[in-house]
C-alpha cells in the first residue's frame, strides 16, 4: 500500500492505494532546489540588486503618494517577509511618503480583518493605511486607455493616481496568463470588472499561444503588459515559493525585465515529464489557493497536462503548485 498526503485547505486528506494502480510520480528539479540562504535574505539581496531599475529608495525620493500593490487572502504571497522591508526601503528614500497598501482582490471578495492581521501582521495593519480594491466601485475606477486586444482598461484611482506604484507578488505557471506575477498586479488585480472579464474570455483562453509557461504571442499577457506600463508600474519584488509557501528566489526591479528573470529562474527548473494514465489525483496544494470554485478550473488543466504530456510544472498532479513536489496517483497505466 502506498499513501501520500494531499493539501486540503488548511490540513491534508491521505490517499491510500495499492502498489498496482499506482503509476508513477512527477517531481521536478524545483522540488530538490535548496537557496544559497533563507527567504528573509533573499528579499533583502534582490531589494538590494534590483533588475533593470534604481534601488527602490532612489526611486522613492521625492514621490508623496506611493502605493504598494499587495496580493490578497487568496494567494499564499509571503507578505509578512516582503512588505516591511519593502516599506523601509521607501522610508529610507523617502522618510516622509505617504504610502497606501491596496490590496489586489481582482475580482474576489473582500478581503476580511482577520485575513489581512494573518496575512500582514499586527504591526502593519495597526500602522500602515490599508485599502482594499473594489472592482464595482465606479468612482474609484479610472480609464487608461484601450488595450491591444481592443478592450477598455480601468484601474482602481489609487494606482492610476500614484506618484509611484509598487508591486509585490509570487510567480508560478499560470495556465493561461503564461506565469503569474510581474504585470497581473495591475490587471486583473486591481482592475474593474469589466477590464478582468474581458481580460479573461473565452476566445483568449482558447487561444493557442494562451497557455502555461507562454509568454510571446499570448494575447492575455500582451494586455496585461500593457496595462502595466499604462498604470506606470515602476517596481515589483516577485518571490518563487516551496512547497510549504516559503521563498526559495527573489527578484525585484523593473516590472518587465525583473518579472522575466523570474520566470526564466522558474521554467528552467519547473518542467517534468507526464506520467500519462486513466485516473489523476489532483489538489491546488491546501489554503490559501483551494478557497473557491473557480480554481476547479486550474486543476481540470493541470490534470489534463497529466494525461496528455503537455507542458508541466513539478506540481502538475495533486498538490499542483510551481513550488511542491507532486506524487501522481494513477489508476490503471495506459503505458
Amino acid at each position: 500500500m502506498i499513501e501520500f498526503d494531499l493539501p486540503y485547505g488548511k490540513t491534508s486528506q491521505r490517499l491510500r492505494l495499492e502498489e498496482r494502480h499506482y503509476a508513477g510520480s512527477m517531481t521536478s528539479s524545483l522540488a530538490d532546489y535548496v537557496p544559497p540562504v533563507d527567504g528573509d535574505a533573499l528579499v533583502t539581496q534582490a531589494l538590494e540588486h534590483p533588475v533593470g531599475a534604481p534601488r527602490l529608495c532612489e526611486l522613492a525620493r521625492d514621490k508623496r503618494r506611493v502605493v504598494v500593490i499587495s496580493s490578497d487572502h487568496t494567494r499564499p504571497v509571503p507578505s509578512r517577509v516582503i512588505l516591511p522591508k519593502l516599506l523601509r526601503e521607501i522610508r529610507r528614500g523617502n522618510p516622509k511618503a505617504e504610502i497606501t497598501i491596496l490590496v489586489a482582490t481582482g475580482l474576489h471578495r473582500q478581503t476580511t480583518r482577520q485575513e489581512l492581521l494573518d496575512k500582514y501582521g499586527e504591526e502593519i495593519c495597526r500602522n500602515e493605511r490599508i485599502v482594499i480594491h473594489d472592482c464595482d466601485d465606479r468612482a474609484n475606477l479610472v480609464d487608461l486607455g484601450t488595450l491591444p486586444s481592443g478592450g477598455r482598461l480601468s484601474v482602481n484611482r489609487l494606482a492610476a493616481e500614484a506618484d509611484l506604484l509598487i508591486a509585490e507578488g509570487f510567480i508560478e505557471p499560470h495556465f493561461f496568463a503564461g506565469f503569474s506575477g510581474g504585470r497581473k498586479s495591475v490587471l486583473p488585480c486591481v482592475a474593474g470588472r469589466a477590464s478582468v472579464m474581458y481580460n479573461h474570455n473565452s476566445a483568449f483562453i482558447a487561444h493557442p499561444r494562451a497557455r502555461t509557461g507562454v509568454l510571446e504571442g499570448n494575447p492575455i499577457h500582451t494586455d496585461m503588459a500593457w496595462a502595466a506600463r499604462a498604470a506606470k508600474l515602476a517596481f515589483i519584488v516577485n518571490v518563487v515559493l516551496d512547497a510549504a509557501h516559503r521563498p526559495i528566489y527573489a527578484v525585484a526591479g523593473d516590472c518587465e525585465q525583473a518579472h522575466l528573470a523570474g520566470c526564466d529562474f522558474l521554467a528552467s527548473r519547473c518542467r517534468a515529464q507526464a506520467v500519462p494514465a486513466d485516473i489523476v489525483v489532483a489538489t491546488n496544494g491546501g489554503y490559501p489557493l483551494d478557497q473557491n470554485i473557480y480554481q476547479a478550473a486550474t486543476w481540470w488543466v493541470r490534470r489534463t497536462m497529466a494525461w496528455t504530456g503537455s507542458w508541466s510544472s513539478p506540481t502538475a498532479v495533486m498538490p499542483w503548485r510551481s513550488t511542491a513536489t507532486t506524487r501522481t496517483a494513477m489508476g490503471r497505466p495506459t503505458c
